[in-house]
């Protein structure tokens, strides 16, 4: 009996030390919950430089923790092709292999091509209702709304460069601040003009081959001031 008490008293004792209960991670591989490890809330966004033309440089409109994708088209409301900055993702293979070898590629984001033609409109992808800031310094002359199919879909807000008044810049997909009115004077990557509205409800985004969800962005346009009609 004393031997049966003893084997049963070595057995429970190597039970209780080597597994008995609910295995435990170490505390230094646990993981963290989502927002232990979620980086803090970035509204607005760090200035970069997304494409250019002349004096003009279009700063990065839309925070970059919440950007999807950014794209280049070609239009046919007479906008002035721009000079992305940044890496073309969907380069050619013979491209990509000359870039490789001989450098060439330039610093920035990546971006890419929606269709043939020229750049001249920049899509810069968001899910619906991200802020959208002012591209450029400078001065608001004009917010109409923006039609599609003969529809009001958000708005239109061309702005005026401070460096560049013979140029305008055009946002569209985007429903105007409340706040936001012609005249006033706004500054790149601080002034809120609006949100990203749902366009992809309506219209195919072609940014959407790109992202993983339905492509919705802003439009960014540079066009000749004397082709709009300022107001």
């Amino acid at each position: 009996m004393l031997v049966l008490l003893a084997a049963v008293l070595v057995v429970s004792l190597l039970l209780t030390a080597f597994g008995g209960g609910k295995a435990q991670t170490p505390v230094a591989f646990r993981s963290l919950s989502a927002s232990a490890v979620r980086p803090p809330t970035q509204t607005r966004p760090f200035p970069e430089i997304l494409a250019a033309r002349g004096q003009v440089r279009l700063q990065m409109p839309i925070s970059q923790n919440v950007v999807t994708a950014i794209g280049y088209h070609q239009t046919s409301d007479g906008a002035l092709a721009l000079a992305p900055g940044g890496r073309k993702g969907n380069e050619g293979l013979f491209a990509h292999a000359i870039h490789s070898i001989f450098g060439g590629t330039a610093a920035g984001p990546t971006w890419y091509q929606l269709g043939g033609g020229v750049t001249s409109a920049l899509d810069v992808g968001a899910p619906v209702g991200a802020s959208v800031f002012a591209p450029v310094d400078g001065t608001v002359v004009a917010i109409t709304p923006y039609l599609v199919g003969g529809k009001a879909h958000g708005s239109r807000i061309d702005v005026q460069p401070a460096n560049s008044p013979s140029v305008v810049v055009s946002l569209t997909q985007l429903a105007a601040d409340p706040s936001l009115t012609v005249g006033a004077t706004i500054v790149s990557g601080a002034t809120r003009l609006g949100t990203v509205v749902d366009l992809a409800r309506v219209e195919k985004q072609a940014l959407a081959r790109y992202t993983n969800d339905a492509g919705n962005h802003v439009t960014v346009e540079l066009h000749p001031a004397s082709s709009i009609a300022l107001s």
